[in-house]
C-alpha cells in the first residue's frame, strides 16, 4: 500500500472537493491577494515615518540630520537586503509564518524607540529592527504571493499589491502628522507598533501559502500545481541564485535603475520632502498632507502600470516612467522657491504620485521574464538595490542639508540620474516567449 503523507492527503481530499467542472464565482487567489493587500497596508505605517522624525529628533535630542539620515539609511538598507532571503525563508518555512514574525519585530523595533536617550538605539531600534522587519514585508513579498497564486493577471496583481504601500501612506500620514504636530513623535511610534501587531491575526488566520492548501489551481492555470516541498538552505539558495544572477546583463541593469529608483523616490521625496518643504514655509501637516496625496494617485498609477505591463514591452515603460520622473524633479526646486501650496506645487504632487512605484510592475515582469522560478528572490535582490540607492540618498541628502543649508542639489542630481535610468532600461535584452524557430543556413 502506497504510504501518503498528512499534508498530501488534505491537499487531495480539498481538490476532490472543488470538482473540476465546477469553478468557484470568485478564485480564492482573489482573496489571499486582499489579505496581502491589508497586510502591506498596515506595515505601511513604518514607511510614513522617517519623514516626520526629522526636525522633532533633531528639536529634542540636538542629533544633526545626517545622524537621523543615518539610522533612516540603515532602515532603507536592511528593507532591500533582508528582501531576498525573506522570499527564500517563504519558501522554507511558508508565508504565513515569516509575515507574521516579520509584523511582530517591526512592532518591537518601533515601539522601544519611545524609550531612546542615544542616538546609537534609533540606529539599533529604527534601523535595525525595524529594516529587518520591514525587509521581509518588502515587494518580493507581493511577487512571491503573485507568483504562486496567478498565472493570468499578474501585471495587474503585482501593481494592485505594489499600491497597497502607497494606500497605507495615504491612511496613515496625516494621523502620525497630526500626532506629531500636536502631541509628540512617540504616539505616531506606538501607533506604528499596534498597527503591525494588529495585522498578524489576520495573517495567521487568512492567508493560505500555496494554492495547493485549498486544492485549487493558480488563478488561469489550466492544470493543477501541487504544493512544492520546502526548500532546504534558504540562506544558501540565496546566494546562490545571486550569484547566478550576478553572471548575466539583465541582472546589473535592472538592479542600477531600481537603485535609481529608490533613490528618487524612499531616499529622497519620502525622507526629504516634508523637511524640504518646512524649508520653506510649508507647515509640517501640510507637507505630509501632499506625501498623502502622492500616495492616492500612487495607487491609481501602480495599477494602471501594472495593466500595461500586462499588454506593452515593460522596457519601454520603464524608460517613459524614469524620464518623465527625471523632468519632473529638476522642476522641484523652483516651485519650491515659490513657497507655500500653489497649483504648480499640486501638479507635481499629481504627476509625481503617479509616477511614484509604477516602475515595480514592468520591474518585476522583467525579472519574471529573464529568471524563472528564481524570479521572486532575483526581484528579491533588485529590491535590495533599490533600498541600498534610497539608504545612500537618505544619508546624503541630510548631509547635504547640514552643510549647504538646503537641498537644490540633491533634487538636480536625482533628476539626471533618472534620466540615466530611462537609457538602461532601453538596453535590457528581450528573452524569447516562445521556442525560437531554427533558421536555415545560408546558401
Amino acid at each position: 500500500m502506497t504510504q501518503t503523507t498528512e499534508a498530501e492527503a488534505e491537499a487531495a481530499a480539498a481538490a476532490e472537493s472543488t470538482p473540476s467542472d465546477r469553478k468557484p464565482r470568485i478564485h480564492r487567489a482573489w482573496f489571499v491577494a486582499a489579505v496581502t493587500f491589508v497586510t502591506i497596508i498596515g506595515a505601511a505605517a513604518f514607511r510614513s515615518l522617517p519623514g516626520l522624525l526629522i526636525d522633532p529628533l533633531h528639536a529634542e535630542y540636538g542629533w544633526s540630520r545626517g545622524t537621523i539620515g543615518a539610522a533612516v539609511s540603515v532602515n532603507l538598507a536592511l528593507y532591500g537586503l533582508t528582501a531576498p532571503f525573506a522570499a527564500a525563508l517563504m519558501d522554507r518555512f511558508g508565508i504565513r509564518r515569516v509575515v507574521a514574525v516579520a509584523l511582530t519585530v517591526i512592532a518591537i523595533g518601533s515601539g522601544l524607540t519611545v524609550w531612546m536617550t542615544a542616538a546609537w538605539q534609533l540606529l539599533l531600534c529604527w534601523g535595525l529592527l525595524v529594516g529587518l522587519g520591514s525587509g521581509s514585508m518588502a515587494l518580493a513579498f507581493a511577487a512571491t504571493v503573485t507568483n504562486r497564486w496567478f498565472t493570468e493577471r499578474r501585471g495587474l496583481v503585482t501593481g494592485i499589491l505594489t499600491a497597497a504601500s502607497a494606500s497605507g501612506q495615504l491612511i496613515f500620514l496625516p494621523v502620525l502628522s497630526w500626532m506629531v504636530e500636536t502631541h509628540d513623535w512617540r504616539p505616531a511610534a506606538v501607533t506604528v507598533a499596534l498597527a503591525a501587531l494588529a495585522v498578524v491575526p489576520f495573517v495567521w488566520l487568512l492567508l493560505r501559502d500555496h494554492p495547493a492548501d485549498v486544492g485549487l489551481k493558480p488563478y488561469g492555470a489550466r492544470e493543477f500545481v501541487p504544493k512544492p516541498p520546502p526548500v532546504q538552505g534558504a540562506a544558501r539558495r540565496t546566494l546562490r541564485v545571486l550569484f547566478s544572477a550576478a553572471r548575466t546583463g539583465p541582472f546589473w541593469l535592472l538592479a542600477g535603475t531600481f537603485a535609481i529608483c529608490g533613490a528618487s523616490t524612499n531616499g529622497l521625496i519620502q525622507t526629504h520632502f516634508v523637511p524640504a518643504a518646512h524649508d520653506h514655509g510649508i507647515p509640517v501637516q501640510a507637507a505630509a498632507s501632499l506625501l498623502a496625496v502622492i500616495g492616492v494617485f500612487d495607487v491609481v498609477g501602480t495599477v494602471a502600470s501594472g495593466w500595461f505591463t500586462d499588454r506593452f514591452d515593460p522596457r519601454r515603460l520603464l524608460a517613459v516612467y524614469y524620464a518623465l520622473r527625471g523632468v519632473s524633479l529638476l522642476f522641484l526646486p523652483m516651485l519650491l522657491a515659490l513657497g507655500g501650496i500653489h497649483p504648480p506645487m499640486i501638479f507635481f504632487i499629481v504627476f509625481y504620485g503617479l509616477d511614484w512605484v509604477a516602475t515595480v510592475p514592468p520591474t518585476v515582469a522583467l525579472c519574471r521574464e529573464q529568471y524563472g522560478e528564481d524570479s521572486a528572490i532575483v526581484f528579491g535582490w533588485v529590491l535590495a538595490s533599490h533600498q541600498v540607492g534610497a539608504a545612500l540618498v537618505a544619508f546624503l541628502g541630510g548631509v547635504v542639508r547640514d552643510v549647504f543649508g538646503k537641498y537644490d542639489m540633491v533634487w538636480y542630481a536625482s533628476g539626471a540620474l533618472c534620466a540615466v535610468a530611462a537609457l538602461m532600461s532601453l538596453v535590457i535584452r528581450r528573452m524569447p516567449t516562445t521556442t525560437p524557430v531554427p533558421v536555415p543556413a545560408a546558401g
